[in-house]
């Protein structure tokens, strides 16, 4: 006899395979940005990977990758804030694989503007970066993922929702993106589902903050722990794979930290 609620467990299982799938990864060769990389190649989905400095980084990612399965990832440079840029991350991933099934919009910018120091260079940078580029970018890659009923994935940030002082633009700017998120889920649906990430202390910035900091922030998050790059990979996965009914919604990954600050 056939068992049949396990005939359909295994096809529902077949319905969700990532395989073959295309995703596009701005900021893609370091930190979070790798780490989803590694995350969605190992479901078998085919990348193309975005950098703009780090290219050693890029090349020896894509050589990871590459030695599991070949020809499945494609490396694209450029500033996102020069014109063309965006347009061409959609042509090359077409050109490349065919289709675009996931955007990924993980480039970032962090760095404090104190109110009297802030320049508009900074304003340019952070707004341009962490808002304007995932717009535009989405707006480029929109034909694309309707056509393949794909989704969008922004990498917000707690700090757009509760203030980081001394970092005014910086916050301003992910609130933006999450307000984005929103307002590209009523533009782009029902083919396409947009979702944001907001994730908390994964990583320390690059330019350090001291022991006593870092204990200070940890110790005020409710698990009272750090976590890591590979919580925003997993959280990343489900909202493609297996969040078929949410959209237009930011998931914190942050330990609880939303709650009290």
């Amino acid at each position: 006899m056939v068992d049949r609620s396990t005939t359909i467990k295994k096809a529902s299982m077949a319905d969700k395979s990532l395989s073959g799938k295309v995703a596009l990864i701005t900021g893609g060769a370091h930190r979070i940005g790798a780490s989803i990389a590694r995350q969605l190649h190992d479901e078998g989905m085919n990348l193309v990977i975005h950098y703009r400095n780090s290219k050693k980084s890029a090349h020896a990612l894509q050589e990871e990758l590459q030695a599991r399965r070949g020809e499945s990832v494609v490396l694209v440079s450029g500033d996102l804030l020069k014109n063309g840029v965006l347009s061409n991350l959609v042509y090359e991933t077409i050109e490349a694989f065919g289709q675009l099934d996931v955007l990924i919009n993980n480039a970032s910018t962090f760095y404090p503007t104190p109110i009297g120091e802030a320049t508009e260079k900074d304003w340019d940078d952070l707004i341009g970066t962490n808002l304007k580029a995932p717009f535009f970018l989405s707006q480029s890659a929109s034909a694309s993922l309707i056509a393949s009923e794909g989704c969008i994935v922004n990498i917000a940030d707690i700090y757009g929702d509760r203030p980081l002082k001394n970092h005014p633009i910086y916050s301003m700017a992910k609130a933006g993106l999450i307000m984005l998120t929103k307002s590209l889920a009523r533009e782009l649906g029902p083919k396409v589902r947009v979702n944001a990430i907001a994730p908390g202390v994964i990583l320390w910035p690059e330019k350090d903050l001291d022991d006593m900091a870092k204990q200070r922030i940890v110790s005020s998050t409710p698990l009272k722990r750090s976590g890591n790059p590979e919580d925003i990979a997993r959280t990343v996965l489900f909202m493609i794979r297996d969040a078929e009914f949410i959209t237009g919604q930011v998931m914190a990954v942050d330990g609880g930290r939303w709650v009290v600050l």
